[in-house]
């Protein structure tokens, strides 16, 4: 198949990209990969909102850029903080222009929320559901533009670039397409492209526990990086500190940031609000630091979970505004109004991924990066609440920005049909299940919210011996989704480890035993505002 532009991921940044480019361009063809059915994306379940300035009587572009630099921990990038946030509500607004229905108060104006780690209302949202209502506007763009190509159950294998032709010799590699699997029929073939975006989201299936959905294995960022792409700051994961507990194995349903930010406060098993202890914030701390003052509880209490109290607020209020949350728990037989949500933290949000310049380019000629895969220098250490959406719309607009004046020229290279000669069907699948199930509980236990040199070395050895495993079943069946996402998967916890075992020092959402003799984060309180002034001057 030939395209113009190949775009791998159907969320918030990939659509936008999408619909951008083929508005554009009306006589070039766009073709739209997901793994899943179109709407299945990390943009769809995103609950608290879009943070952005609109305010400008009680808020500023300045207050916004500083609590993002706040909680990125001195590793932002302060010329891509200060483009994204000023770029923010115009992306905000033309999403609107396009029919984002977003809440409004009674006069009219957008309802405007807080959320942990800003210093004022700037958050808008769509009830408690938000990002399912950009998934559903821009669906609904992309559907009226006939240039547009949306495969649904297709799964993107592997990028081709110069690795796939050895009688090349180049220093700088470029990206030609990339090789699909259509996941009904199995078949598997090339897509050749002029340019190709990585808009692929996240990784949270790789520690199983995780807010995510099940598409969120990492696979943009393992595909760049056997393709060479820069990686950086795989360490640094957010775990969202409160993911609804459902017994031993956890939940992945999210109860948002913004349920603390209407109030809510966390109790551990005796009652007590105990986030005061970690932070003067309390629950309103940026997510490393609660989700490490719910681990310190955990550790302490010997207790499975703690508890999120919404018992003294407005009963009725919280329904208007978390209707999904609200009906969620009442399923699992937890009443709001008298009783306490079990929570967790739980893989959230990767901060790093594919390294991008400020108009979205990789390492590779021609390989795009946005959304969560990517790495852009916005989240530095940890990201602030409600920062990734806008992120994935702003970055979706500079790749546009700069694809149109610098449009790619198309290659008359030939590509190679891919080769599966010599492998066989697996009938066994639960061998893939077993080892992914076994990468998990790895991840869990020896690289999660808290972690140490010696079970990062630990992990690391484990690790090699599942990555051999995993690649002699590759070369020996035919592929199928699961063994990809598992090879994915082991390559994404590969670098998750390498690159912790590579920072010596705690910043954001890292957080290493070994840098704190102490090991006690109430003791932590002073040396990191210590930071965050030296940072903020």
């Amino acid at each position: 198949m030939k395209t113009n532009f190949l775009i791998i991921g159907s969320g918030a940044a990939g659509l936008t990209l999408a619909v951008k480019l083929a508005e554009r361009f009306p006589k070039k063809k766009i073709t739209v990969v997901t793994k899943a059915n179109k709407s299945e994306s990390n943009t769809k379940y995103a609950q608290g909102g879009v943070a952005a300035v609109f305010n400008f009587k009680e808020d500023s572009y300045q207050k916004h850029i500083d609590d993002t630099l706040r909680a990125g921990d001195g590793l932002c990038d302060t010329e891509v903080v200060e483009m994204v946030i000023k770029e923010g509500p115009l992306r905000l607004k033309e999403l609107m222009e396009w029919g984002a229905r977003f809440d409004i108060d009674e006069n009219g104006e957008l309802s405007l929320g807080r959320e942990g780690g800003h210093s004022n209302f700037r958050v808008i949202h769509h009830r408690d559901t938000t990002g399912n209502e950009i998934e559903r506007t821009l669906l609904e763009r992309a559907d009226e533009l006939p240039n547009i190509n949306l495969l649904a159950h297709h799964f993107a294998v592997d990028l081709i670039t110069e690795h796939h032709f050895p009688e090349i010799k180049t220093e700088q590699l470029s990206c030609y397409g990339a090789y699909v699997m259509d996941q009904i029929s199995g078949s598997i073939f090339a897509i050749k492209a002029d340019c190709t975006t990585l808009a692929s989201g996240g990784m949270g299936r790789v520690y199983g526990h995780t807010t995510n959905p099940a598409v969120a294995t990492g696979d943009g960022i393992a595909m760049a990086y056997r393709a060479t792409a820069r990686i950086e700051n795989m360490e640094f994961i957010q775990f969202h500190p409160t993911a609804l507990f459902d017994g031993k194995n956890g939940s992945s349903f999210l109860i948002s940031e913004a349920v603390r930010g209407f109030g809510a406060f966390l109790r551990n098993k005796k009652g007590e609000r105990f986030m005061l202890k970690y932070d003067d914030r309390g629950e309103l701390a940026s997510r490393d630091i609660v989700s490490r003052g719910i681990d310190s509880e955990m550790r302490e209490s010997g207790e499975d979970c703690v508890f999120l109290d919404c018992t003294h607020l407005d009963i009725e209020e919280l329904k208007l505004h978390f209707p999904n949350i609200y009906q969620t728990c009442l399923k699992k037989d937890i009443d709001l109004e008298k009783d306490w949500i079990p929570v967790v933290p739980a893989a959230h949000y990767l901060c790093g991924g594919v390294v991008v310049d400020m108009d979205g380019k990789t390492s590779l000629t021609n390989l795009f990066a946005c959304g969560e895969c990517s790495h852009t220098g916005l989240h530095g250490a940890n990201r602030l609440a409600s920062n990734s959406l806008l992120e994935a719309l702003v970055y979706a607009d500079r790749i546009y920005n700069y694809i149109s004046k610098n449009l790619p020229s198309q290659t008359a290279m030939s590509i190679k049909k891919w080769n599966d000669q010599g492998t066989v069907m697996l009938s066994e699948f639960e061998i893939i299940q077993g080892k992914t199930s076994d990468l998990q509980q790895l991840m869990r236990r020896y690289a999660g919210v808290v972690r140490n040199n010696s079970d990062l070395m630990e992990a690391s050895i484990h690790l090699e011996k599942l990555y051999s495993e995993t690649e002699k079943l590759y070369q020996k069946y035919k592929l199928n989704t699961a063994l990809c996402q598992l090879r994915n998967m082991v390559n994404v916890a590969h670098l998750i480890i390498q690159q912790s075992l590579r920072r010596d020092e705690n910043r954001g959402g890292y957080y290493n035993e070994d840098y704190d003799k102490k090991k006690d984060l109430v003791g932590e309180k002073k040396q990191y505002r210590c930071a965050l002034e030296i940072n903020q001057d």
